[in-house]
């Protein structure tokens, strides 16, 4: 059985299929998905999508929303933790994060609002104890000390593709680091050699579907000018996701299922009691 620790099954992507593609990865074998929410709009849905499918949520704005976020999101978002504390499905505060990698995202005022709505959002990771779910793309430094600043009690750093030093900071933190499509490209070769030296306890795998394809649904620009068309990213890729990654570390599958999955369990501990209460 797996657990895919970030599936964005309330993407418009999914609009047409959507209970078709969960049912699609429950045949495969993903026993349980964490939908993290990208704003508040979308906190309700997540919530429900959980509800509906057996699945975990989290609650949280996402770094590319935080231009169009407002502060009062903040106090709702503190709400939203209280009023739902006692819901079982809630297992983090995210997605949330940094993001230097969109140019829009970059400037000064912009790198301190985004700051501000990431450290605030810590802050109340820490006042619920909830554990978080971090977007990390060229931010780990500034994420590991917003961290240090406010620890919280545990969580992820989701499509991990930091250097050595950084992932050792984010396990002595007590997180785990997520793996997913990008590991499948053979020109990965940091990312392939860091998912094979870091100790197992570390990792946990993902999808982040519809997002970051696996390499067998990838198709070049040239390509899509040619008429080819993307494939789908969605849940049901884990599996074949996790065959990669066992061939990297020579682990037997039923091997790296236990163990990302305890794993899993072990940073989002409320995922703990949904997970080995399977269908």
């Amino acid at each position: 059985m797996w657990i895919d620790t970030h599936c964005h099954l309330d993407a418009a992507e999914f609009d047409a299929d959507r209970d078709a593609v969960r049912q699609s990865a429950r045949a495969a074998g993903v026993t349980r998905c964490v939908i993290p929410a990208v704003h508040a709009a979308h906190w309700a849905e997540v919530a429900k999508l959980a509800e509906r499918h057996g699945d975990a949520y989290a609650l949280g704005i996402h770094p590319l929303y935080v231009p169009q976020a407002q502060e009062a999101d903040l106090l709702a978002l503190d709400l939203a933790l209280t009023e739902r504390r006692d819901d079982p499905r809630l297992v983090a505060v995210g997605e949330i994060g940094l993001d230097f990698f969109v140019p829009e995202l970059c400037s000064p005022d912009m790198r301190e609002r985004q700051w501000f709505f990431y450290t605030t959002q810590l802050k109340l990771a820490q006042k619920h104890s909830l554990p978080v779910v971090l977007h990390v793309r060229r931010s780990a430094d500034l994420l590991l000390k917003g961290l240090r600043q406010c620890p919280v009690v545990s969580g992820i750093a989701h499509a991990f593709n930091g250097s050595t030093q950084q992932a050792q900071a984010f396990v002595d933190m007590g997180f785990a680091l997520g793996f997913g499509g990008t590991l499948t490209y053979e020109r990965s070769l940091q990312l392939r050699r860091l998912a094979c030296e870091l100790p197992l306890s570390a990792l946990v795998l993902e999808t982040d579907a519809p997002d970051i394809p696996p390499q067998w649904l990838y198709q070049t620009a040239e390509q899509r000018a040619l008429g080819a068309t993307q494939g789908c990213n969605s849940p049901a890729e884990l599996p074949r996701i996790a065959q990669v990654l066992a061939g990297l570390r020579g682990l037997p599958l039923t091997d790296l299922a236990a163990a990302t999955s305890a794993n899993a369990c072990r940073v989002l501990p409320q995922l703990a009691a949904l997970y080995h209460h399977a269908p």
